[in-house]
């Protein structure tokens, strides 16, 4: 009997019991069916005989990056055996960006942990070097590897490079940014001159790269862009355009949210759209709702988002202060909405840090310059009593923290764990996580309470992990 027919008999047996289907040459026995289905599928795993002769894969090329340290790979082996498996990707990013590569017996499984989980997959395109490509070429269920940022050196040199012609997705990325930071016209020309050609999920990731060196001279490109056929890479071209106050776009949208917020009386005074029609479309603004949200309100927010900040103190005569304490006689929430969208896109500092003191959010924190985050979120810490806002809200602080954010984030710990709060766990973890670990003897010495000396632990657990890996 073949293999698979052996199988399916199995399986039939299993579906109608093997009292009314005994086993060939057994009795009929529900631990004996179980025992052949083991060794079936044990012996499936094995291997199986090709069903025809041909040649065998050629061998991995040989390696050009440094592996890992033996202690760095016990240690990741243990975060995958459960121990501390949130510092995973914290692991994975800094041997990523040290240029190392992951011994070969640890890559099958991080191949197939990366295959659910798409964040790790940028990294894992450095550490598998090439015998984790040479495996991704022969398991489609890897294939994804062979996308992602190999970490092959680019230059910024006039000449199209063999990467930006046959590199995979990733070093391509990684080479126009390379080239958008030396020569940000030559990087926008080389992208244009193939823009047709290009996949719709690429174009828009190679438009995410022209944030940098943004200038009025990449709006005739980004202008044409809004007129591409794929929706995400409208609304990325969109976004850049928003970043430019004297584009046509921003011009556009300003004409419109003339027509739909004015002053009066002190007061805000909104009227939003009745219709959306082409060209608020060709615009960014998508016309149909999400479910749940009136069309008018969806329409407003996106017009509000899509104009540039700077347009609102000349349009309405107030500074970003005054504008967001003012009244709000109507659509209120949707006008907000519209500015802290517009603060995030944007990156306008000033304005996230008057939007955050109306609405604490991470994304909002995130719009600030670094040394200004943990002031602001350690003063937050300090006022907020610890609930889901406090830990979503500091989900936005970049880390490390240093030692201002720190010190709230652990007396908040200490003043709180009498009472042990449902969410205080958690708390402890994200300190332990986000705290510049070289800050383990200072938490340490701090509180003799158990979560302190948790956060502590966990700081020593990855400032040694990080020692491990340069």
């Amino acid at each position: 009997m073949s293999t698979s027919a052996e199988w399916e008999d199995l399986v039939s047996t299993a579906l109608v019991g093997t009292d009314r289907r005994p086993l060939p040459g057994q009795e009929a026995s529900e631990v004996e069916l179980l025992g052949r289905a083991a060794v079936h599928t044990l012996r499936m795993r094995a291997g199986r005989r090709p069903v025809a002769a041909g040649e065998p894969p050629a061998v991995a090329a040989p390696e050009e990056q440094p592996a890992v340290s033996r202690a760095a790979g016990e240690r990741l082996s243990r975060i995958l055996g459960g121990e501390q498996p949130r510092l995973l990707t914290e692991w994975l990013e800094t041997a990523a960006a040290r240029g190392y590569r992951l011994s070969p017996h640890l890559l099958p499984e991080l191949l197939d942990h990366a295959a659910k989980d798409r964040s790790i997959r940028p990294h894992l395109g450095v550490l598998a070097g090439n015998r984790g490509r040479w495996l991704a070429g022969l398991n489609p269920a890897w294939a994804f590897l062979l996308e992602e940022v190999t970490g092959v050196a680019t230059t910024g040199s006039d000449e199209v490079s063999e990467i930006w012609e046959f590199g995979t997705p990733g070093d391509r990325r990684v080479h126009l940014g390379a080239l958008r930071a030396t020569d940000p016209a030559r990087a926008r020309e080389l992208l244009a001159a193939g823009w047709e050609k290009e996949t719709a999920e690429d174009r828009a990731a190679f438009l995410e790269v022209l944030v940098t060196g943004l200038s009025p001279d990449d709006e005739p490109f980004l202008e044409a862009a809004l007129d591409d056929r794929r929706r995400e890479v409208r609304n990325q071209a969109a976004d850049l355009l928003t970043r430019l106050p004297g584009s046509r776009l921003a011009l556009r949208m300003a004409e419109r949210v003339a027509r739909y917020v004015t002053v009066s009386g002190g007061e805000i005074h909104v009227t939003p759209p009745v219709a959306c029609d082409s060209t608020m479309e060709r615009d960014g603004i998508r016309a149909k709702p999400p479910r749940g949200t009136g069309e008018r309100s969806w329409w407003l927010q996106q017009a509000v988002a899509r104009t540039p900040l700077g347009v609102w103190p000349r349009l309405l005569g107030r500074p970003p202060r005054d504008l967001v304490r003012m009244k709000i006689v109507d659509w209120g929430r949707e006008l907000m909405a519209g500015w802290v969208r517009a603060s995030v896109i944007q990156g306008d500092p000033e304005w996230a840090l008057e939007l955050f003191a109306w609405d604490p959010l991470a994304d909002l924190l995130a719009a600030l310059p670094r040394d200004r985050q943990e002031i602001v979120a350690a003063d937050f810490v300090r006022r907020h009593g610890l609930d889901g806002q406090l830990i979503m809200v500091l989900g936005g602080a970049a880390a490390p923290w240093g030692p201002v954010l720190a010190t709230a984030v652990l007396q908040k710990i200490i003043d709180v764990s009498g009472t042990q709060p449902w969410n205080l766990g958690e708390l402890a973890r994200l300190a332990g996580e986000r705290i510049d670990p070289t800050l383990h003897d200072m938490a340490g010495r701090l509180s003799p309470e158990p979560p302190i000396q948790e956060v502590a632990a966990l700081l020593r657990f990855r400032d040694d992990m990080l020692k491990e890996l340069r």
